[in-house]
């Protein structure tokens, strides 16, 4: 009996599938900061570009 657990305490595989969940949830965390940032940068540079677009049809009187 002594035998089984002293081999339950040097199995270490559940500890090994624990980190790689933990990589993958930093990665996706990472993944997901990325994404929303360069969609609010998008989105900005695409508002500028029609303000731009507007601003200029309405200045050459073809509006």
């Amino acid at each position: 009996m002594t035998k089984i657990f002293a081999r339950l305490l040097k199995d270490e595989s559940g500890a090994t599938a624990i980190e790689y969940g933990l990589i993958a949830a930093l990665i996706s965390v990472a993944l997901i900061t990325g994404a929303t940032s360069l969609g609010g940068t998008l989105n900005n540079t695409f508002r500028n570009i029609s303000n731009h677009m507007t601003n200029a049809q309405t200045q050459s009187g073809k509006y």
